[in-house]
């Protein structure tokens, strides 16, 4: 299960890094809520827990606004306000003090120009910045910490921006346009300088090619032709060498003619004969 989420939170921070820019290590801006949710699971420190759930280095933040709220709230989130004032301070440009969700959707405004990742228990302020196309939303469930997935307006958001990178917006058009007219119109004026300057030419000697070429394929490049490969004869050195099949009668001894005289050729045979000793030869 926990293979599972990490998977999931890793595929959530891989679709901001790439549709929106986000670059670690990753600033979070947390509210009251969460600092107290933090601190009453132990789920501390802070930065270790986020940098596990996002898989890589944090920053925390919070805004003036968020702490003077937990000021308010007297001794019972003393705790939350002492460990609210060890992390940075995000510029909020409040004369007056507001209430913390105020201030941190005027922050993130309709963009999310400093890319914060917001970290909230309050329901109402997450369903509120689902509507802001490049905001990732974090939130505790008991000793755990969860990325939410992009909302249906942040996929479409995405796919609508894609769509509209692979068109040319109207000023695209109209540029390419005027090029192409004042290209063909200079294309025009050179076919017709060509014809006059054929025109004195006695009509007997033309060009062997007599093709007009319009504007357009002229700037057009001829396509490049391949030869193709032909079969080649393999290699000598690796080609096995054939065997002679000769006759196994010529392969040693002399030819030597037959008695019979047919003219056929046989092998002579050698006998080698020991001399015998008679005796009683001298009578």
């Amino acid at each position: 299960m926990r293979f599972k989420k990490q998977k999931r939170h890793r595929k959530t921070v891989r679709f901001f890094c790439v549709c929106f820019g986000f670059r670690q290590p990753f600033k979070v801006l947390c509210d009251g809520t969460f600092v107290h949710h933090l601190l009453h699971n132990d789920l501390t420190p802070a930065d270790k827990a986020l940098s596990n759930c996002l898989s890589a280095p944090v920053k925390l933040f919070t805004t003036s606004c968020v702490l003077a709220e937990l000021k308010k709230l007297g001794v019972a989130q003393s705790a939350s306000f002492q460990a609210a004032l060890k992390l940075a301070i995000a510029r909020c440009d409040h004369e007056k003090v507001v209430s913390a969700d105020a201030c941190i959707a005027e922050v993130i405004g309709e963009n999310n120009s400093e890319h914060f990742f917001v970290a909230t228990q309050d329901a109402d302020l997450r369903k509120k910045l689902q509507k802001v196309p490049n905001v990732p939303l974090i939130f505790g469930l008991r000793n755990a910490l969860f990325l939410e997935q992009p909302s249906k307006f942040q996929r479409d958001f995405v796919k609508s921006s894609e769509e509209k990178r692979l068109h040319l917006t109207e000023k695209e058009y109209k540029a390419l346009e005027k090029r192409t007219t004042s290209v063909s119109a200079n294309a025009d004026e050179e076919d017709s300088g060509d014809e006059e300057g054929l025109g004195h030419h006695n009509p007997g000697l033309q060009p062997h090619n007599t093709r007009n070429y319009s504007g357009k394929e002229r700037d057009v490049k001829d396509r490049v032709r391949f030869k193709r490969k032909k079969a080649k004869a393999p290699n000598p050195l690796s080609v096995k060498k054939k065997k002679s099949h000769e006759n196994p009668n010529r392969a040693s001894g002399k030819e030597v003619k037959g008695d019979d005289g047919n003219g056929e050729n046989k092998r002579k045979r050698k006998r080698s004969r020991r001399g015998k000793t008679v005796a009683g030869a001298d009578v």
